[in-house]
């Protein structure tokens, strides 16, 4: 059975454009077009596409929100975003509103079919450019997010609270890592403040959960 395809894009020559790509290949068929995000959303429900190509600029409803509309409909259809841009805001509203993939206008017709071949399989598909701005994205949001012991503690600290975690008493970690048993205690008491853990069972359990032990 052939994929059905509704082209949602205000621009009639990129649907055209994009309709002969499609109607190139045997196991896909363009069933509706729409030229703004009203119309994308009526036809979706009534027609039920397996996959819906949305230009994120849409007059009327825009494609984002479009989108939205779209993915909660009882069937489900896929949305593969198309833009001009690789801004990052426009690509993460697209991906929250529900989106399956996101193609930039400029390398669409290469990349369409492999699109929605791995949409229909449930997997997402990003343009090369679009997953460095996706990848981009998430590290900075994890750095300024970044709650781990390695964000938070020194590597001496982590060091120390390793070997604690390990059960080495203060005076076989300041052995080991050749400093004093006070600057041992120092670091302990740092580690804690920094935590807010202030039992050793407790930091136990952390150094596990992050990874700096496996006892």
């Amino acid at each position: 059975m052939a994929i059905k395809i509704m082209l949602a894009d205000d621009h009639k020559m990129i649907r055209a454009g994009l309709r002969a790509l499609i109607e190139k290949q045997e196991n896909m068929q363009v069933v509706a077009e729409a030229s703004d995000g009203q119309t994308a959303v009526r036809l979706a429900r009534k027609l039920a596409p397996d996959v819906v190509v949305m230009d994120v600029g849409m007059p009327d409803l825009n494609g984002i929100e479009a989108t939205r509309q779209i993915v909660g409909l009882p069937h489900q259809p896929r949305v593969i975003g198309l833009s001009m841009y690789s801004d990052c805001k426009y690509v993460t509203q697209m991906l929250k509103a529900g989106a399956s993939g996101y193609l930039l206008k400029n390398n669409a017709f290469e990349e369409l079919v492999r699109a929605i071949e791995t949409v229909m399989k449930k997997k997402t598909y990003l343009s090369s450019e679009i997953s460095n701005t996706v990848v981009d994205e998430y590290r900075r949001i994890a750095q300024d997010k970044d709650g781990s012991a390695y964000a938070l503690l020194t590597e001496r600290e982590r060091e120390i609270l390793q070997q604690m975690a390990e059960g080495c008493s203060t005076k076989e970690i300041a052995g080991a890592l050749g400093i004093s048993d006070k600057t041992v205690e120092t670091h302990r008491r740092n580690i804690m403040d920094k935590l807010n853990i202030f039992s050793v069972a407790n930091l136990t359990k952390y150094a596990i959960k992050e990874g700096l032990t496996d006892l």
